[in-house]
């Protein structure tokens, strides 16, 4: 019985991430602004030349090695999570039109927000562990007693901050992403976490994903 539940998760943890990449690909495309951690990304693609999924994976893993001081134990989820969400981004923002209609571009940032939280929701409720930013900001609040929220606070201020100096796309959509992702992504993880996938286990990513990757 166990087999075919842990298959489930797997199954819920590849769709998850997969979707994850897809969701943002598609903020992307809609040209409105994006959250901090893809401004970050698009700041650096533009003075390197490296496609954006690319050093999405690439600032996953970095993100990753800075786990080690603060004590983070990776799960297989958080590794998956470097490897695939960012290959999703790049496919989506390759083989997709971006649209030049703002009637078009806004309802297409709200459909991948929406997406992205539903994705949260299916990887985070699978129970294999959080994404390398996510796992930064929890490292950070049980290392130096800073509050979650500030934690959050701090590395997302100033991956944005960053990020738009090198020239991200800074915009409406990434004051939507700042107030949407929270609830949206709240909302779906008690909805869609599986029943091996114990509370105390993701507890600390729902409540507050950085979705970017997380």
């Amino acid at each position: 019985m166990r087999s075919p539940v842990l298959g489930a998760r797997i199954a819920r943890l590849l769709v998850g991430l997969g979707l994850y990449g897809v969701a943002e690909g598609l903020m992307v495309l809609a040209g409105i602004g994006v959250g901090p951690w893809t401004v970050f990304a698009q700041g650096v693609s533009r003075h390197t030349g490296v496609g954006l999924g690319w050093l999405a994976n690439l600032i996953g893993l970095a993100v990753l090695l800075l786990w080690i001081p603060l004590r983070q134990r990776p799960g297989v989820g958080t590794v998956l999570n470097v490897l695939l969400v960012g290959t999703a981004i790049e496919a989506t923002v390759d083989l997709l039109p971006a649209p030049h209609a703002l009637l078009v571009r806004i309802p297409l940032f709200a459909v991948g927000l929406a997406l992205l939280a539903v994705a949260s929701g299916l990887y985070l409720g699978a129970g294999f562990g959080p994404g390398p930013r996510d796992g930064l900001m929890t490292g950070l609040h049980r290392r130096t007693g800073l509050p979650l929220w500030l934690a959050r606070a701090v590395v997302e201020v100033s991956v944005l901050a960053v990020g738009w100096v090198l020239g991200g796309n800074v915009g409406v959509g990434t004051v939507a992403f700042a107030l949407g992702v929270g609830p949206l992504v709240g909302f779906f993880v008690p909805r869609l976490r599986t029943v091996a996938a114990t509370p105390a286990r993701i507890a600390p990513v729902a409540s507050g994903p950085c979705p970017s990757s997380s």
